[in-house]
């Protein structure tokens, strides 16, 4: 999310305006994509001998969906198919339910062709963009191989994986990417800022990446741009190169899933108000393309839309930047499918929203828009563990990790995994009140109290996936109150507050807490007795399951006047 371009004298994220209106700056074609458009054909096949040639004997494979990035089309009986191509579309195919598509280095999906037969533009790229990739041919045929899906399946969720160093990588590959090894998921999808800014680290990451051997794919985001592109369309010169498609498709099992680039750039352009300063939006040609997607899934798929930029975010709610200005028409597109979920990261929180009718969703529940914790956490900051990492907590209290998707069918349902090395757990147990206000405490989980103190203390409850359906209650064991309701309540954790301002020269400068969405609050009761009372708080997600956890809360007697 965060955007260090006042360190390079342009406007900070946080200053980023909307420019939606007619006086907005005008969006233009990139330098390099001028031509009219062509008609472009091939043939989608099964590639029996996984060479990713066509061979004597390879069928085309009928029914399978290609696109320009606009358009869909069906593959007909000889798998052939045909769509318009200008310069600077991709082509691609949508992978279908039980096929493969080949992958590359990194796990990256091998299943689109770019069309731009003069390169990138002619600009000084400090990152090089796409190489001529000449006249159209004449054919152009995409391998798929055959690969039985189950209808259960899990996919891991990453976003803002962010290292901004050599030596934040090894933070990723320590923290994140060797705790995936082993796992048994069917894809991952890391939800956009993969760098921060320097994209010569694309090549080492995707060698991490691959050591996972599962396909990885990727949405885009604000750290990820050519930042001295004059224009949105110039922008992902070097994402393409690398990645390929700035947004796509693909199915699996008996779920469809969108990638999506809603981080509108209004380009590098000195003295223009806009310059450097970009805004979340879908724009119409990827609404366009969802919309004639949707046309060809049955209605009962679930369908999973990813994206940078959240749809709408607690944090800053009124900032473009923080959110997607043409959210409503993408929420009308999805108002007839009654299994749908939207993910995106880019606020280094975890957030979970349920959009509804006031938003454009017209289903007949809301729509779950889940803001996915950040990989990197407080930006890789923070004191270092025994392994030499940073703590890396994020703004919001809960640890750095990411998130597993579990789909069944058309159902889901979410997981919060800590990065390696951090605890398990689900939740984190405080107490706060005048006693960590008046005196150093021992613990910054606060959970020694004075009794002379207890009036105004209150147990704090970090439920770190936790959102609006969520329970939360804890029990003091032998107190006669029994189980207590907590509130949920937009505080900054305690915890994470004291951890950044303790950590000085290891903090980078914008980092901050932030009121948490997944916190719940309870007073103590009165007349608790001195000594020791083990604390339990249970939490019941929104998918019904039960997370506790434990404290031990110490009530210190008042001391007694010495005898003279």
């Amino acid at each position: 999310m965060h955007d260090r371009s006042a360190q390079r004298g342009r406007p900070s994220r946080r200053e980023v305006i909307a420019g939606t209106g007619a006086s907005a700056i005008a969006l233009t074609a990139g330098a390099g994509f001028a031509g009219r458009p062509q008609s472009a054909a091939g043939t989608v096949y099964e590639d029996r001998s996984g060479s990713g040639r066509r061979e004597p004997g390879d069928p085309g494979i009928a029914g399978v969906l290609v696109s320009n990035g606009r358009d869909t089309a069906r593959t007909d009986a000889e798998g052939r198919w045909r769509l318009q191509v200008a310069d600077g579309d991709s082509l691609f195919v949508i992978k279908p339910p039980h096929w493969a598509t080949p992958t590359g280095p990194g796990g990256i999906p091998r299943f689109s062709y770019l069309h731009q037969p003069l390169g990138s533009p002619g600009m000084p790229y400090r990152h090089a963009g796409v190489a001529p990739t000449g006249p159209l041919p004449a054919s152009i045929d995409f391998p798929l191989v055959r690969r039985p899906e189950n209808s259960r399946f899990e996919a891991v969720l990453l976003s803002d994986t962010q290292p901004e160093s050599e030596t934040e990588l090894e933070y990723l590959r320590e923290d994140i990417i060797t705790g995936l090894i082993g796992r048994e998921a069917a894809f991952a999808i890391n939800h956009g800022d993969v760098v921060s800014d320097d994209l010569s680290l694309y090549p080492r990451y995707l060698q991490l990446t691959g050591t996972t051997g599962i396909p990885w794919h990727h949405c885009p985001g604000n750290h990820d741009m050519n930042s001295e592109a004059r224009d949105d369309d110039s922008s992902r010169e070097t994402w393409k190169r690398v990645f390929g498609p700035r947004h796509y498709a693909f199915q699996q099992a008996e779920a469809t899933f969108i990638l999506l680039d809603n981080v509108h750039y209004f380009g590098h352009n000195p003295g223009a108000a806009l310059s450097g300063r970009y805004r979340g939006r879908i724009g119409e040609e990827q609404l366009q393309f969802v919309r004639g997607l949707l046309a060809h899934v049955p209605r009962e798929h679930l369908v999973v839309v990813s994206m940078h930029i959240p749809l709408v975010s607690h944090q800053d709610p009124a900032n473009p930047a923080d959110t997607t200005v043409d959210r409503r028409a993408l929420l009308e597109l999805l108002s007839d499918r009654p299994h749908t979920l939207s993910l995106s990261g880019h606020m280094h929180t975890t957030e979970h929203h349920y959009l509804g009718r006031e938003e454009g969703f017209e289903g007949p529940a809301p729509h779950h828009h889940h803001v996915l914790t950040a990989a990197s956490g407080s930006w890789w900051c923070g004191p270092h563990d025994r392994r030499g990492l940073p703590s890396a907590d994020s703004v919001d209290g809960s640890p750095n990790g990411l998130h597993v998707l579990s789909v069944d069918g058309n159902r889901y349902t979410t997981r919060f995994v800590a990065a390696a090395g951090k605890s398990a757990a689900q939740l984190r147990v405080m107490l706060d009140g005048p006693h960590r206000r008046t005196a150093a405490t021992t613990t910054p989980l606060g959970c020694a109290i004075p009794a002379h103190q207890l009036d105004g203390c209150q147990v704090l409850a970090n439920v770190f996936d936790g959102g609006p359906r969520t329970a939360v209650s804890y029990e003091i064991a032998g107190w006669s109150g029994g189980s207590r309701p907590m509130q949920r309540t937009a505080v900054q954790d305690p915890f994470v507050a004291e951890l950044l301002a303790r950590q000085g020269a290891v903090r980078k400068p914008w980092v901050e807490a932030v009121p948490s969405t997944h916190l719940w609050s309870a007073r103590l009761p009165a007349g608790l007795a001195p000594g020791a009372h083990r604390l339990t708080v249970t939490a019941i997600d929104e998918y019904g399951r039960r997370h506790v956890a434990h404290a031990v809360l110490e009530v210190a007697a008042p001391k007694r006047a010495q005898a003279t």
